[in-house]
């Protein structure tokens, strides 16, 4: 009877309510979004850092006879094979190197031609203007310095270049729309409470009555309580439900979609969508729940 009773209050306060509550679920459903979206680029980041760090190389370029006029640590001329063996030599004897190939000026020309097949410059660039390199492959890309301080200004070596470098803007870039929606959701999260808060304490000023006679009679704090608690975590599951239809759907769009126009980022599956659903269901109906519980102290003094 009870439960009934509690059931049929929380329709009522839905149907009086009813603008406010569309408002309170969209808001909730937004903002629960933005946060799901947040999680997701997180771990969409921290999935392409383990998938591109494992395979970045670094470089040990060779000077060439163009650099020696261009460069004073190529003053000398070209680096000769007694330079560049001895490089390898000294990788060989380093735990952090996994793997070391050379790459000769043809095959470094023939790279960049194939990369760059309508550079104007191919007329003009030879074979011969490419330095030779070591590409080396570490156990742990992140101790790059290692490499660097070991070769960097050694005699015939051009430069030491780590290709982290090229990913860390797009690294960045997604850092920094991670940010961007973790504000925003901030924000988002922050109006829903507003909403939530003015819905249940108007629902309570509309209901004084019945919430007073109900004190008189003896119901406890509890019982008066519950149908507004229950109403606005009911508002923030409608919300939780259209957020996680949100998250589906950009999901499904990023699969058929964007991963067939952008393959060389590897995305996070939908094992990883179906791991934050529950956490916004379980924040959005907290938050409600527990902003309802606030916001209707007051009113149980009668």
């Amino acid at each position: 009877m009870r439960a009934q009773f509690v059931l049929s209050e929380i329709g009522v306060g839905l149907r009086r309510n009813l603008t406010m509550t569309i408002a309170v679920v969209v808001s909730v459903a937004l903002s629960l979004a933005l946060a799901g979206a947040s999680l997701l680029v997180r771990d969409q980041v921290n999935s392409m850092k383990g998938y591109w760090y494992d395979k970045v190389e670094v470089s040990i370029y060779f000077c060439t006879k163009s650099d020696q006029k261009a460069s004073a640590q190529c003053s000398v001329g070209a680096a000769t094979q007694q330079q560049i063996d001895g490089v390898k030599t000294a990788l060989d004897g380093m735990p952090l190197v996994q793997s070391a190939t050379f790459e000769s000026s043809a095959d470094a020309y023939k790279r960049w031609k194939d990369t760059n097949p309508d550079n104007p410059l191919l007329v003009a660039v030879g074979a011969e203007a490419m330095p030779q390199s070591w590409r080396v492959k570490l156990n742990d890309p992140t101790k790059y310095d290692v490499i660097q301080s070991a070769f960097a200004g050694k005699p015939g070596v051009k430069s030491v270049e780590d290709q982290r470098k090229i990913l860390e803007n797009l690294f960045g870039l997604l850092n920094g729309l991670q940010t961007a929606a973790f504000v925003i959701m901030v924000l988002m999260l922050f109006v829903a409470l507003l909403l939530i808060v003015n819905t249940v304490r108007v629902s309570a000023f509309s209901r004084r009555r019945e919430t007073g006679i109900m004190r008189l009679v003896g119901a406890s704090n509890f019982y008066v309580q519950m149908p507004f608690i229950a109403e606005a975590a009911f508002a923030a599951l409608l919300g939780a439900v259209l957020a996680s239809g949100l998250l589906l759907a950009g999901h499904y769009f990023v699969q058929n979609f964007l991963a067939q126009r952008v393959q060389f980022i590897q995305f996070i599956g939908l094992s990883s969508v179906l791991a934050v659903i529950p956490l916004l269901v379980v924040v959005g109906m907290g938050m409600a729940g527990i902003a309802a519980f606030i916001t209707l102290r007051k009113y149980l003094k009668v």
